[in-house]
C-alpha cells in the first residue's frame, strides 16, 4: 500500500479538491455502487484545470468555442458529476444523491445529452481519448474555414482525463498516433498515473515507458508531475497551451487520495468505501460537514457561472465583429454548429436521385455512393469524408475532395482524411467530430473489418451521433479474397444495434436515397455497399420516394388471382435474383411480389399499416440475402423460406461463389414454390 501524499496546496485549493472528494465519497456509499478511487486521486488535477484554465460557461453548455472536456476513464464520473454540479451547471444536489438510480442525470458513467456539461458518453475506456481527438480536429479545421486576420472564433481547447486502462486498450494507440501526426496542438491529456487497476499493481501487466510511447507518436509530453500539486500542474498544462503538439501530462497520483487505509490500493478502485472509513478519511481530511453538505464559501471558490458567462459575453462580441465583416460565414458558421441542413440541400438530393434513374447504370454500389458523394459534397460543405486506408476500395472521396495534413507548421485544412489502418479510432473519431458539430463525418472501410469498430458503432448509436459509416465489400460477392474478406454475418449482427440504422441498397437510385436519409437523420447509419456491379432497377416516382421507408414492394403480383402468392424479400445483391425468379414462378403458378428492402430498422419504424400493406399478413414469405439466415426469421417466420449463407465464404469469383452456396435465382424459385405449396 502506498502512503498518502500530503497535498501541496493552498487552503482554498485543498477545500476545492476535498468538496470534491467527499461528494464523490458519499454519492458512492449512498448508491452502494460506484467507483471513488479515482475522484479522491484525480482531485487536485481538476482543481487545477476547472478552476484556473477550463474556458466554459456553466449556464450554456453549447457554446460553440468552450472548450470541451472530456471524462475518458469514465468510471470516476462522480468527479466530473462533482465539477459540473460546484462550479453551476443545473445539475442540482439531489442528482448527486440520486447517483446510480433510475433516471437520474448521474447515471454509472457519463452520458452526453442526459447531464448538462457532458460532451460524449464514455465508459468503454480509451474511446473518450478518441473522441476528444475527433474534438480536437474539427476545431482546428473550423479554425482554418472560419477564422479570418483580426477575426478569431474557434479558438478552444480539448482536455482529456486518462487512466491506465485508458492507455492499455489498443484505440488508445490509433488515436494517439494520428493526432501526433496531425499535430493537433489543442488537445491536452492528463494522465492518472496512479498505477493501479481492477486486479492490483499494474506493473505485471502494464510496464510500457508510456512517455515514450507518446513522444514516438509525435507530441509533446511533460514527465512526473505531482498530480497532487496544484500548482504544478497548472504550470504543466500552461506549458501545453504554448506547445505546438498535442500534449500529455503525466500526473503521478495516489489512487483514494485522502482514504487512511485504502489509498494506494485497488480495494478504492471499483466499491464503497464503508461506513468506517468514511468516518476515517473526513477526519483525515478536515472535513467534518455531513454527506453532501458543501459549505458556501466553498460553493463560492468554484461557482464559474460569472467568468463563464463573461468569457461568453466577449466571445460575442468577437462574433459581432465577424459578422459585420463577413455576413455569410457568420451565417454558415452559426448554422453548422446548430446541426442544420441548408436551406435547399434537399434540391441536390432530388437532382441527384433524378440523374441516377435516368442514367440507368448497372454498377457497383460502391461506385453509386462515390456518385452519391460526389452530389451531396457540393450542397453540403460540411461533408467530411476518409477511409480507413481503402479509398481506392471504398471509394470514399470526390473530385473536389482535399486531404488533411500537416506539416511543420501545423494542421492543414481539407475535407478528406487518411486514417490509415485505424478502423476503430476512426469510427470512435467519427463520433468526436460528429459531437463537437460543424461537420457531417463519414469513414469507409470493408464490411468484414466492421468487426473492429463495434464498440465505436454502438457508441455512435448510443450517443444518436451523426456519424455515417460506409462499409463496402458486403458479401461472399467480392470474390476472391475469401472467408477472411467475405461478410456473412455482419449485415444482421449491426442490424441488432439499437439506434443504428443499416442501408443495403440494391442499385444506384436505392443508394442515392440511403445517402440522403444517413445526412439528414439525426442519429448514426451504416451503408453497406457491393463491391461487384448489380443491375439497375427500372421504378416509378412512387416507389422511389418510398425507398426512405426502408422496405416497400418493388415487383407487384401479376394480374392472376388464381395464382398462388409468395412475397420475395431481398436486399442489396440479392435483389436482383428475386426479380429474375418472377417469371418462372409464374409459370409455375405462383404469383410473385417482390419488396426490396434496403433498411430492415428504418422499414421497423414504419407504421402497422404499411408494414402490413407492403408484407401482407397470411401470405407466404421467402427472405433473399447472402448472409446468415435466422435473422429473416422475423418476417418470413417459421414456416417461411430463407435463400442466404450459413457458413464462412470461399475463395473463389464471385458469380462461382454465389453458384457453390446456392444463392441463385433456381434457389429462390425453390424455396417461393415450397413456401406456396405448403400454404394451401
Amino acid at each position: 500500500m502506498n502512503a498518502v501524499v500530503e497535498p501541496s496546496a493552498t487552503p482554498a485549493t485543498r477545500l476545492m479538491a476535498n468538496a470534491l472528494r467527499m461528494l464523490a465519497i458519499d454519492a458512492v456509499q449512498q448508491a452502494n455502487s460506484g467507483h471513488p478511487g479515482m475522484p479522491l486521486g484525480m482531485a487536485e488535477i481538476a482543481v487545477a484545470l476547472w478552476g484556473r484554465h477550463l474556458k466554459h460557461n456553466p449556464r450554456n453548455p453549447h457554446w460553440p468555442d468552450r472548450d470541451r472536456f472530456v471524462l475518458s476513464n469514465g468510471h470516476g464520473s462522480m468527479l466530473l458529476y462533482g465539477l459540473l454540479h460546484l462550479t453551476g451547471y443545473d445539475l442540482p444536489i439531489d442528482e448527486l444523491k440520486r447517483f446510480r438510480q433510475l433516471h437520474s442525470k448521474t447515471p454509472g458513467h457519463p452520458e452526453v445529452g442526459v447531464t448538462p456539461g457532458v460532451e460524449t458518453t464514455t465508459g468503454p475506456l480509451g474511446q473518450g481519448l478518441t473522441n476528444a481527438v475527433g474534438m480536437a480536429l474539427a476545431e482546428a479545421l473550423l479554425a482554418r474555414e472560419f477564422n479570418r486576420p483580426g477575426h478569431t472564433i474557434v479558438d478552444h481547447h480539448t482536455y482529456v482525463f486518462v487512466g491506465d486502462g485508458c492507455l492499455m486498450e489498443g484505440i488508445s494507440h490509433e488515436a494517439a498516433s494520428l493526432a501526433g501526426t496531425l499535430k493537433l496542438n489543442k488537445l491536452i491529456v492528463l494522465y492518472d498515473d496512479n498505477g493501479i487497476s481492477i486486479d492490483g499493481h499494474v506493473t505485471q501487466w502494464f510496464a510500457d515507458d508510456t512517455p515514450a510511447r507518446f513522444a514516438a507518436y509525435g507530441w509533446n509530453v511533460v514527465r512526473d508531475v505531482d498530480g497532487h500539486d496544484v500548482d504544478a500542474v497548472d504550470r504543466a498544462l500552461s506549458d501545453a497551451r504554448a506547445a505546438s503538439r498535442p500534449t500529455l501530462i503525466c500526473c503521478k497520483t495516489v489512487i483514494g487520495q485522502g482514504s487512511p487505509s485504502k489509498a494506494g490500493t485497488h480495494d478504492v478502485h471499483g466499491a464503497p468505501l464503508g461506513a468506517d472509513e468514511i468516518a476515517a478519511t473526513r477526519r483525515a481530511l478536515d472535513w467534518p460537514h455531513p454527506p453532501f453538505e458543501i459549505p458556501a464559501a466553498v460553493r463560492e471558490l468554484w461557482d464559474a457561472s460569472a467568468r463563464g458567462a463573461a468569457a461568453e459575453a466577449a466571445w460575442t462580441e468577437r462574433f459581432e465583429a465577424y459578422r459585420k465583416h463577413f455576413p455569410n460565414e457568420a451565417a454558415e458558421f452559426e448554422r453548422r454548429m446548430r446541426g442544420a441542413l441548408p436551406a435547399h440541400w434537399r434540391d441536390a438530393v432530388r437532382s441527384m436521385v433524378r440523374d441516377a434513374n435516368r442514367n440507368a447504370q448497372s454498377i457497383a454500389t460502391r461506385k453509386a455512393s462515390q456518385q452519391a458523394i460526389e452530389a451531396l459534397a457540393q450542397a453540403l460543405p460540411e461533408l467530411l469524408g476518409g477511409s480507413a486506408d481503402l479509398t481506392g476500395s471504398n471509394l470514399t472521396d470526390w473530385k473536389a475532395a482535399v486531404s488533411v495534413h500537416a506539416d511543420d507548421a501545423g494542421l492543414k485544412g481539407g475535407n478528406y482524411l487518411h486514417y490509415g489502418v485505424r478502423e476503430f479510432g476512426m469510427s470512435a473519431v467519427l463520433n468526436g467530430i460528429a459531437l463537437h458539430r460543424g461537420y457531417i463525418p463519414f469513414g469507409g472501410t470493408f464490411l468484414t473489418f466492421s468487426d473492429y469498430s463495434r464498440n465505436a458503432l454502438r457508441m455512435a448509436a448510443l450517443m444518436k451521433t451523426r456519424s455515417i459509416f460506409v462499409f463496402t465489400h458486403d458479401s461472399i460477392g467480392l470474390g476472391e479474397d475469401g472467408p477472411t474478406h467475405q461478410s456473412v454475418e455482419h449485415a444482421a449482427s449491426l442490424r441488432l444495434i439499437p439506434g443504428l440504422d443499416v442501408w443495403r441498397p440494391c442499385d444506384t437510385v436505392e443508394t442515392a436515397q440511403a445517402w440522403a436519409c444517413a445526412v439528414e437523420r439525426d442519429g448514426p447509419s451504416c451503408l453497406l455497399l457491393s463491391r461487384q456491379n448489380l443491375p439497375f432497377v427500372t421504378r416509378s416516382d412512387v416507389q422511389i420516394d418510398a425507398i426512405a421507408r426502408g422496405g416497400y414492394v418493388l415487383r407487384d403480383w401479376p394480374d392472376a388471382t388464381a395464382m398462388k402468392r409468395v412475397v420475395l424479400i431481398a436486399t442489396g445483391s440479392e435483389v436482383a435474383l428475386a426479380l429474375d425468379a418472377v417469371a418462372p414462378l409464374a409459370e409455375a403458378g405462383v404469383a410473385a411480389r417482390v419488396v426490396s428492402m434496403p433498411s430492415t430498422t428504418v422499414f421497423d419504424r414504419q407504421s402497422r399499416a404499411w408494414r402490413d400493406a407492403t408484407l401482407p399478413p397470411g401470405v407466404p414469405r421467402v427472405a433473399v440475402e447472402a448472409g446468415v439466415t435466422s435473422f429473416w426469421r422475423q418476417y418470413v417466420g417459421l414456416e417461411g423460406g430463407v435463400v442466404g449463407v450459413d457458413t464462412f465464404g470461399e475463395s473463389a469469383p464471385a458469380a462461382a461463389l454465389f453458384a457453390h452456396f446456392n444463392v441463385t435465382v433456381q434457389a429462390v424459385v425453390d424455396e417461393a414454390r415450397r413456401v406456396a405449396r405448403g400454404a394451401q
